[in-house]
């Protein structure tokens, strides 16, 4: 039974949000400081994950581990980083899409068990995460956290095999669901890929250092040269011998979330040979194409909207303008002035221009809505500025299901497009008109070569044989 997906702070945010980053470096030099490396892969990857940081780092099989609650700007001062010195390391950034926000559930972990220590994190959700924890506690496991990725650790630490690495690849064939692992025992540093592909994970490469990373960003931020994806299904094994690649079971459909492309990624990825930005933009320019909308003036909502409001003024000829700004020095949470004001959050995150949009007829452009709450305070913002007519570009389907495989989402009764067709939802959200990007465009739009994608948030139809019932809870 998947696990309910819980939305940080409480708050009913009206995106999906991120899951986490991955990252793991192997130096072959003595004078490579993994550590700092590990660092600025995670700052490239800060937008997976703004509830946690940690770097665990092996010195000659001597494991140290560190992390706390916050950025990674925060969690790790030049202070901390010049005390984890190794020719290896391990990190991750997280937000919580199952388990609570504190620190026991902060990653990587490390666990010691006969078979010696063993650094671990993982990115996605397992499906059978509570059956198999229910499973080992029978058996007398003892959990301090609410992971899945502790789940894992201890079907490494029961396995009958005596190597580590024999006992990941064991337990990789209980897991039922979405996961990108890296992890790194006293010689090796491992990478492992769901047999469906659900989460990216690629190999990079800087001289004589080998790196693993959620997406190639982090590889660019540290120079190193991406050589290719993990692929699903495949567990790869560096160490000071090289590189070996075991694929640990048959080649299954590749499922790769779809909203990597439109949402979560870092524009400057590249996921299948396509670029992130080119493949939002292309989205816009389907949109486009798909709405036919006289208007004066394109404005994204910042800054989700705006790769696809490029396509779209591209392709539409109507002219682009940034007429809501975003200020960027509002953390995730703020102090609340006594005074009421409904959509305050909205107010102090983006401004609209009032001499930019007023008296105009505006296509506001953005990637998704999931309950529909921001993008109602948004549009009456954009109202009170003036603008004469607001028509909402939406450059993805209708989120009409949850998500299972590590995205947090709403329940189901939550989204706005579970209950209520598209004109019922352009009268919730007050505007003029509502367009969403249809299922065959968004997948026309992206040009990943050989990928197949889980479209289950916008179609109920999940792989590995998940259905949800009416009625459920979820």
């Amino acid at each position: 039974m998947a696990a309910k997906h819980i939305c940080a702070h409480g708050e009913l945010n009206d995106k999906m949000e991120e899951e986490c980053g991955i990252f793991g470096v192997l130096a072959r030099e003595e004078d490579c400081n993994v550590a700092n490396l590990t660092y600025l892969g995670l700052l490239a990857l800060q937008h997976r994950g703004q509830e946690s940081a940690g770097i665990c780092v092996n010195n000659r099989g001597d494991f140290k581990l560190h992390k706390e609650m916050g950025l990674v700007n925060d969690v790790f001062s030049q202070q901390k980083l010049a005390s984890l010195p190794g020719q290896m390391a391990i990190g991750h950034v997280r937000y919580s899409t199952t388990g609570s926000s504190m620190l026991v559930n902060a990653q990587p972990l490390l666990i010691t068990s006969i078979k010696g220590e063993l650094a671990l994190a993982h990115n996605g959700n397992l499906l059978n995460g509570s059956e198999l924890r229910f499973n080992l506690e029978s058996h007398g496991a003892i959990f301090h956290s609410t992971l899945d990725t502790e789940v894992i650790a201890h079907l490494v630490a029961h396995s009958f095999e005596d190597n580590l690495i024999d006992a990941l690849l064991q337990s990789l064939h209980q897991l039922k669901g979405a996961f990108s692992i890296v992890a790194m025992t006293r010689d090796s540093l491992v990478a492992v890929r769901d047999p469906y592909g659900f989460r990216p994970l690629v190999l990079g490469k800087i001289g004589s250092i080998d790196v693993v990373a959620s997406e190639s960003c982090a590889l660019d931020l540290i120079g190193a040269d991406l050589i290719k994806e993990v692929e699903p299904g495949e567990l790869v094994i560096i160490n000071q011998q090289g590189i070996k690649s075991i694929k640990y079971c048959s080649k299954r459909p590749y499922q790769f979330c779809i909203f990597e492309f439109i949402y979560f990624a870092r524009p400057d990825s590249n996921i299948g040979g396509q670029n992130i930005h080119l493949a939002r933009k292309e989205m816009g320019r389907q949109l486009a194409v798909e709405m036919k909308r006289e208007a004066d003036l394109v404005v994204p909502v910042p800054d989700s909207g705006v790769a696809a409001a490029l396509g779209f003024a591209e392709e539409s000829g109507i002219p682009f303008a940034k007429g809501i700004l975003r200020n960027r020095y509002v953390g995730r949470t703020f102090i609340q002035p006594d005074q009421e004001i409904r959509d305050l959050k909205v107010r102090i995150k983006l401004s609209p221009i009032r001499e930019i949009i007023k008296g105009k007829r505006v296509i506001l452009v953005d990637d998704s809505i999931v309950r529909g709450t921001t993008s109602k305070q948004i549009i009456n913002r954009v109202r009170e500025t003036g603008a004469r007519e607001v028509h909402v570009a939406i450059s993805s389907p209708p989120v009409t299901h949850p998500c299972f495989f590590g995205l947090d989402t709403a329940k189901r009764q939550e989204l706005i497009a579970q209950s209520k067709k598209v004109e019922e939802i352009a009268g919730h959200i007050e505007a003029d008109s509502l367009t969403y990007l249809s299922r065959e465009g968004l997948l026309k739009s992206i040009n990943a070569a050989g990928y197949g994608f889980c479209t289950g948030c916008f179609t109920g139809e999940y792989p590995l044989g998940l259905e949800i019932k009416e009625g459920d809870g979820v």
